[in-house]
């Protein structure tokens, strides 16, 4: 199917444009991720909200992205995050959201790791079959990469077994032998650096093997809450896209943040020096493929019909009129 994404060219005038850009103040209440900061984050630690009139407020932990959804199909925050296929699962199943912001992507930096122990028997993606994999959540971006992993080696795509484990355990869980692979998401570089420094562990691929480089999750909003807050939308957008950016310019400024933060949380600031990025291209950009790939995906496995999900429909555009139809 071939679809035509809407202009998402994002704002760079920030300054004055930004600053003015908000009309009444909102609070925008979120999921954050053990040992991760999202953009939005990021830009909240760098000032770049001050006289938007928006204020985030974490209110907890989220287990994954479907988790976040749930929370945000059930008014209890305002926005959330999620691997691409789960957004538009999460959409094919009537959920009315807007994907506004690639929130991480997967590049030879950034990205999503599968490991075994140094001595494990598992050498390929064929040797997957009948194994159990920890993954943070399911339905999410880790399950559906062995599933297309396990499909481009000819092999049934329930081939290996997937059991939840909390990204801070996933090491753990691995060297004591209770799983035969752990996965850690490009959105757990933390953990798996320090995993990586410990020693003992061997990757068998990663998801840019499988997928290339492409948008990993989104950040999604209500569609009636863009609609509602047109300007605040637009200001929120422009500055995590800009925090985006001061992240890959500016990488062991970003990793010093993320300490504060996760020392402010009660987490571990170690784990902050092995941040590889957002993987994000330049501006925050989507392209078709971001979207397209699990578009097509979910129509082969035919949990999606063709034509039910249309990427113009999804994507926020920071024009004078956020998506509305």
């Amino acid at each position: 199917m071939s679809i035509t994404l809407r202009n998402f060219a994002l704002t760079t005038a920030f300054g004055l444009g930004l600053a003015s850009a908000a009309q009444a103040d909102v609070t925008i209440r979120y999921l954050a991720s053990q040992g991760g900061l999202n953009a939005h984050e990021l830009a909240q630690e760098l000032g770049y909200f001050e006289g938007t009139g928006i204020t985030l407020e974490n209110v907890g932990y989220a287990q994954g992205g479907p988790a976040s959804l749930v929370a945000l199909a059930g008014g209890s925050v305002e926005l959330g995050s999620a691997a691409t296929a789960a957004v538009l699962n999460s959409i094919a199943a009537g959920n009315d959201f807007v994907a506004v912001y690639p929130s991480n992507g997967i590049n030879d930096q950034a990205q999503s790791i599968f490991y075994v122990l140094e001595d494990s028997p598992i050498r390929t993606i064929e040797d997957l079959r009948g194994k159990t994999i920890a993954v943070n959540t399911l339905g999410a971006h880790l399950d559906y990469t062995v599933r297309e992993a396990l499909h481009q080696k000819g092999l049934p795509s329930d081939a290996a077994d997937l059991v939840v484990v909390p990204g801070p355990q996933l090491e753990q869980v691995l060297r004591s032998k209770q799983v035969d692979v752990s996965a850690f998401g490009y959105w757990q570089t933390t953990f798996e650096g320090a995993a990586r420094k410990a020693g003992g562990l061997r990757p068998i691929f990663d998801d840019t093997d499988v997928l290339g480089e492409i948008a990993g999750g989104f950040v999604v909003l209500r569609r009636d809450w863009t609609v509602d807050h047109p300007a605040e939308t637009k200001a929120f957008v422009e500055a995590s896209a800009k925090a985006l950016d001061y992240a890959r310019e500016h990488p062991e400024e970003t990793k010093a943040i993320f300490a504060k933060v996760l020392k402010e949380r009660g987490e571990n600031p170690e784990v902050a020096q092995y941040f590889a990025g957002y993987g994000v291209r330049a501006g925050g950009l989507p392209v078709e493929r971001d979207v397209q790939f699990w578009v097509d995906v979910l129509e082969r496995e035919g949990k999606v019909q063709k034509g039910q999900l249309v990427a113009k429909n999804i994507l926020y555009t920071t024009g004078d009129s956020p998506a509305t139809n």
